[in-house]
């Protein structure tokens, strides 16, 4: 798996549902520089990392090459402390069309919501 978020995070395991979505459980790197500044002594993940592991999680799934086009309903609904919470469960519920790639996301630590969001990706050519 290709990633710009060298070791910062770890895909444990997934497995595809019967309605196409894929459920994925990665583990957060607590060690990672990316903690060292966001923040000192309080580490949180950044939500621009998390919508990283998202497009990252859709390429693998998918087999392509994408770029985020547009994102709406980007909820952060709590914060990801990679030393207590390490362990994220991630839907993604997939719907590829000729040219876009449109993903519904959800991403949970327990049972507690962290992440909700929608975005379009559109196909790259390489």
């Amino acid at each position: 798996m290709q990633t710009i978020l060298t070791d910062f995070y770890t895909l444990q395991s997934y497995e595809k549902a019967e309605n196409g979505s894929f459920i994925a459980n990665i583990t957060l790197n607590k060690d990672h520089d990316i903690f060292k500044g966001h923040f000192p002594g309080n580490p949180v993940t950044p939500g621009v990392c998390m919508m990283q592991i998202v497009k990252e999680l859709t390429e693998e799934f998918t087999g392509l090459k994408l770029f985020l086009k547009t994102a709406s309903n980007v909820k952060f609904m709590a914060i990801i402390n990679p030393f207590e919470t390490p362990d994220l469960m991630v839907q993604l519920d997939i719907n590829e069309t000729e040219d876009e790639v449109k993903v519904k996301n959800t991403t949970l630590f327990g049972e507690t919501i962290a992440l909700k969001m929608s975005v379009n990706y559109k196909r790259q050519t390489l």
